[in-house]
């Protein structure tokens, strides 16, 4: 995989496209680097989760045109030693109800 591009359903909104280096596949998830990010469309909630391998995460919520999606995306500002290299990179799940993910060559 050398390039994603993720989708919003219903709506055919391109969120965002990543490469090389701005990508990271952990753990069966995708973790893009926090560059790509728009925080004019994101809003990082104060909902977390304690993962008890990686740290703290906060969850991420999306506004689009159509309203906001929660929980689109989530963020480990500080993750524990181990997972360092994806501190403050935004992770996506492979399969959402809400976006899509097409993998490229």
């Amino acid at each position: 995989m050398s390039k994603i591009t993720i989708r919003i359903n219903n709506d055919d909104h391109i969120l965002l496209q990543a490469q090389g280096n701005q990508l990271q596949e952990v753990e069966k998830n995708y973790y893009i680097h926090p560059d790509l990010i728009d925080m004019s469309q994101f809003e990082v909630s104060d909902r977390i989760y304690n993962c008890p391998v990686k740290g703290i995460c906060f969850w991420i919520d999306l506004k689009t045109d159509l309203g906001w999606i929660n929980d689109i995306c989530w963020v480990y500002p500080e993750p524990k030693k181990a997972y360092q290299g994806i501190a403050g990179w935004y992770g996506f799940y492979p399969s959402h109800k809400k976006y899509e993910i097409i993998e490229q060559p």
